[in-house]
């Protein structure tokens, strides 16, 4: 029996930390739509420093307060705005434009797996994050079709991106094609830059 180790493209995570990295700056404004655990909004207020923002959303105490716990150990929390509350209300608590945003759908790890992101309220919620979005801005959406409900959501996504106009939004769709058990898909989109 070959045993494999894959170190590079596993899974989709290492290729949303390499898009992290390679495009939030000092001093940007991020969005981390479904905060789970933290680990992508801890990584976005290191990259973003002080002088940056980082909002959080989450419909659940134990998320909010994992993240908080994280934060605190690992890099204070001064610069990040913690809202329980579905993502589907971004613009009720952000009213400035952000440079990167992203969504890691489904159920909470080590969570309750009937508590987790839908369709309809995911769909809502991009809608609003196209408008927050600001001009050669990020949106990276990693969606998971094996849960249930995780093939309605990565329908809807699907829908809706491919329906974007292309002279104002690129989207491209990272998806492993020999992978068995319905890997996860990752969706980057980025905002066109108006001409003056």
């Amino acid at each position: 029996m070959i045993n494999l180790k894959y170190d590079k493209i596993y899974n989709v995570v290492p290729i949303v930390r390499r898009l992290m990295k390679d495009y939030v700056k000092p001093g940007d404004m991020t969005l981390d739509c479904t905060i789970g655990n933290g680990n992508d909004t801890l990584l976005l207020a290191k990259l973003v420093g002080p002088m940056g923002r980082v909002y959080g959303f989450d419909i659940q105490e134990k998320a909010i307060e994992n993240t908080k716990k994280l934060l605190k150990d690992e890099c204070g929390i001064d610069n990040i705005i913690l809202i329980k509350d579905s993502h589907e209300y971004i613009d009720k608590y952000i009213n400035e434009n952000l440079d990167f945003i992203i969504y890691n759908l489904g159920y909470l790890p080590g969570g309750d797996k009937n508590i987790k992101t839908c369709a309809s309220s995911t769909v809502k919620s991009i809608k609003k994050s196209l408008k927050l979005l600001r001009e050669n801005g990020i949106i990276c959406v990693t969606v998971y079709p094996g849960h249930n409900g995780g093939r309605d959501e990565k329908l809807a996504i699907d829908d809706l991106f491919s329906g974007l106009d292309q002279r104002y939004f690129n989207v491209l769709k990272h998806e492993f094609i020999n992978q068995k058990n319905n890997p996860p898909i990752l969706y980057v989109l980025e905002k066109a830059k108006l001409k003056d």
